[in-house]
């Protein structure tokens, strides 16, 4: 069996799609959520809870894939050395698990833009993945080869395969909006560019600690940011505070309102090192949605398009680019 895997390990949420001897694709979507299983409760009965993903990190237990608010005293990493936490390595060996072979060919994730360019980070992140990993007491995956490209990188290259979109001659901006950091590249020609790629930190989880204070000023109750984000991830219009039923989409749009405008004009700046104008943008990632009308107000000249079931993209594009090598 040839085992393929594109593996997005973001900060909201686990991303993976698979295909094993080019055989129908699978997708998984996961809570980012990890710690060390003793900061998880039991059940009422005093059982464990079977249905979360028990790993192993480093001989410790830990649970992953689940919302990051179910672990007590145990705080999410939001930091940019996230891709060396036993919490990121939990999700690692969680994804190996899921893949439900023994042996992954050929894998590929991406690193936040201004990571990739970190060569000691990236050749890390290689390192770390490459190899047999132990992902449970009696479980073993092997990892033959490791591949880390830009996240944006692999939304386009999702969309350039499941839409036949032809890149020739054509220079694409690429915005990926995550929950840890808002990402961008510019691909003139097939090539990637360099000098007008960048990472900006105003991303989704400072979009939601805006809707976090609003709500708070005025209804006189904090709403944490873990709660508004599984709202939103179950498809939730509205959270529970106070015994009422508060609307969550006034607090992003105004969020929105205060944040996209330092994002789009680093974007901007960034832009002044190319020799002509962008022909398309492209938005993936799971922030897609936060960000996609400030960006056509800012781009309303040229042909702006969101990838389809943007948080799986980049795990889409992985997958595309593991499949090639």
């Amino acid at each position: 069996m040839n085992m393929k895997m594109g593996m997005d390990i973001g900060y909201s949420n686990l991303k993976l799609s698979m295909s094993a001897d080019d055989a129908s694709l699978r997708c998984v979507v996961l809570p980012a959520g990890a710690a060390p299983a003793e900061r998880f409760g039991t059940r009422f009965d005093g059982g464990v809870n079977s249905d979360y993903l028990h790993v192993v990190v480093s001989g410790e237990k830990y649970i992953a894939g689940v919302s990051p608010d179910k672990a007590a005293l145990w705080s999410r990493s939001l930091h940019a050395d996230y891709a060396s936490s036993d919490s990121y390595k939990a999700l690692f060996h969680a994804s190996l698990l899921l893949s439900e072979v023994d042996v992954i060919d050929v894998l590929v994730t991406g690193l936040p833009v201004s990571q990739f360019y970190d060569s000691a980070r990236k050749q890390s992140v290689e390192d770390m993945m490459t190899g047999v990993h132990q992902v449970t007491n009696v479980r073993a995956v092997t990892v033959k080869k490791t591949v880390v490209i830009p996240q944006p990188v692999g939304g386009f290259l999702d969309y350039v395969h499941s839409s036949g979109f032809d890149v020739s001659k054509r220079r694409v901006l690429v915005i990926d909006p995550g929950f840890f950091s808002v990402d961008w590249v510019v691909i003139n020609n097939g090539d990637l560019q360099q000098q007008s790629s960048g990472t900006s930190l105003s991303a989704s989880s400072v979009i939601l600690e805006h809707c976090s204070r609003a709500m708070a000023e005025e209804h006189g109750a904090r709403v944490s940011v873990e709660l508004l984000e599984g709202a939103m991830r179950d498809g939730s219009d509205s959270v529970r505070l106070l015994g009422k039923d508060v609307l969550i989409a006034d607090y992003v749009a105004s969020a929105v309102k205060d944040v996209a405008p330092s994002v789009l004009e680093s974007i901007k700046r960034c832009l002044r090192t190319e020799s002509g104008d962008i022909d398309d943008v492209l938005i993936v990632g799971g922030g897609a949605e936060f960000f996609a009308e400030s960006i056509r107000e800012v781009f309303d000249w040229v042909n702006v398009i969101v990838a389809e079931d943007a948080v799986c993209s980049n795990a889409r594009g992985f997958l595309v680019m593991a499949q090639s090598v």
